[in-house]
């Protein structure tokens, strides 16, 4: 059991370096926050739109299968799940709606012209179409509104999962700090510490390889002794599992006490004092593709995926 390659969620792939990887981490960024926050007030169009893009992005940056497979696996099924359940859930909407035209058409005016008949026809036949339970057999009911609040709440828990995850995927930590703190430089005019904060982030990225490696060892340990849960039953099970978890804290903490001496070692009391160079960030020709990319994005966006309500 390998917790380091079978969940590599938040995990930075370094081989094989795809198209994603060269893009900056600023411009990705800010695609990532096109992704989060495009998806509000927007039609199911655009949201299932959003899902093919991130998975054309996968395809086309050719990331190992092995790689997709765990990152996009579990989750599509995920997302199916949720597709399915709240298709069939009940819309919400306590109300017996009835057909808009009755059994039989009655006409109190007939029409004096042929033509005009064949347009109240037209017209009838165009109402009747129209259906608000699209599928009811037995206890499985399906309304307009339960399918399209199932497609809704599918692509965004999709899109929010998974566009962050590409994204971590494809920016190495260090990247991602030099990026945060290259666009949080107006912040300092207010007297944000943004040196701190981006080295929080950037620890914070680091911690975790940390605690799945501490998560794996552990698990490794209880395995290797053979426990007989049968015996144990609910209460030694439980007991066991407050011993395994309060024994990851005290890892934890013990590795962050240990990262903290190693800064203190080297000097590092302060970033302010002791600043560190992360990258030199330069905009290349595929960067102001993306942009330009990315402003074709939004048009679309607003011309297409408004919601009408």
């Amino acid at each position: 059991m390998d917790l380091l390659r079978s969940l590599p969620l938040g995990l930075y792939l370094e081989q094989p370096l795809t198209w994603l990887h060269k893009l900056d981490p600023r411009v990705k960024f800010i695609w990532l926050m096109s992704f989060l926050t495009s998806y509000s007030f927007a039609n199911n169009y655009w949201r299932v739109l959003l899902v093919l893009l991130l998975i054309i992005a996968t395809l086309t940056a050719r990331i190992p299968w092995r790689v997709w497979q765990q990152q996009m696996g579990w989750l599509l099924i995920l997302c199916l799940m949720v597709l399915a359940i709240a298709t069939i859930s009940p819309d919400g909407l306590g109300v017996s709606y009835q057909p808009r035209l009755p059994a039989r058409e009655q006409v109190l005016n007939p029409p004096a012209t042929a033509k005009s008949s064949d347009v109240v026809e037209k017209s009838a036949s165009v109402h009747k179409k129209y259906s608000y339970v699209l599928f009811h057999q037995g206890p499985v009911k399906v309304t307009r509104r339960s399918l399209d609040l199932a497609i809704s709440l599918s692509s965004i828990v999709f899109t929010l999962i998974y566009s962050t995850n590409l994204y971590l995927l494809t920016t190495a930590p260090e990247e991602i700090t030099s990026g945060m703190e290259s666009l949080m430089q107006p912040l300092r005019r207010f007297n944000v510490p943004v040196t701190e904060l981006t080295l929080t982030l950037t620890l914070s990225l680091r911690f975790i390889p940390l605690v799945l490696e501490e998560v794996q060892n552990l698990v490794r340990s209880v395995m290797t002794r053979a426990i007989n849960w049968k015996k144990l039953g609910l209460k030694g099970t439980v007991k066991v599992g407050m011993i395994v978890a309060e024994r990851l804290l005290e890892n934890l903490l013990l590795r962050a006490d240990q990262m903290a001496n190693a800064m203190m070692v080297r000097g590092f009391t302060s970033p302010n004092q002791h600043r560190v160079q992360w990258q030199d960030l330069r905009l290349k020709a595929p960067d102001w593709v993306a942009i330009a990319t990315l402003i074709l994005f939004w048009g679309v966006r607003i011309a297409i995926g408004t919601e009408i309500r």
